[in-house]
């Protein structure tokens, strides 16, 4: 009798040596990743209303960019430990079913920010717009009061 779902012997050291070379992949994209986030906080300066969006934006990214690493480094420690393949191809559905939710998640959040950001720069050009009409308005009627003869 032939046996419907084979068992896939993988070696222990084989098994090991891909657990820490996962290990060792994830602390160096730590490393990587918290190397990025401390560059453009030096590198973003002085904020203004455009410069809040973008960064919330980039703080956003990463912070997604790291979430996604990390489920995808856990996702490849459970592989490792499948005992067959079809235990495998079960990991492999379920993390494709739930990153495909976060990545869901994490696309409705980034439309949020832009929309915020796109409703606060409208806002500076309006109030922007009403200062220069303003100050034209003034100019306009100092130059006007200079101009008329002295009585």
């Amino acid at each position: 009798m032939t046996d419907k779902n084979p068992k896939l012997e993988v070696p222990t050291e084989m098994r090991e040596f891909a657990e820490r070379s996962i290990d060792q992949a994830r602390k160096a994209m730590d490393g990587f990743v918290t190397a990025a986030m401390k560059a453009m906080d030096t590198f973003e300066g002085s904020t203004s209303t455009a410069g809040t969006s973008m960064k919330d934006m980039r703080h956003k990214t990463f912070s997604y960019a790291e979430q996604n690493l990390t489920a995808a480094f856990d996702h490849a420690q459970k592989l490792v430990k499948a005992k067959d393949p079809s235990e495998a191809m079960k990991l492999q559905a379920e993390f494709m079913q739930s990153q495909f939710a976060t990545m869901q998640k994490q696309m409705a959040e980034f439309g949020e920010v832009a929309k915020a950001g796109m409703t606060d720069a409208q806002k500076t050009m309006a109030e922007a717009s009403k200062t220069m009409t303003e100050n034209v308005t003034a100019a306009t009627k100092a130059a006007t009061d200079s101009a008329q003869p002295k009585k």
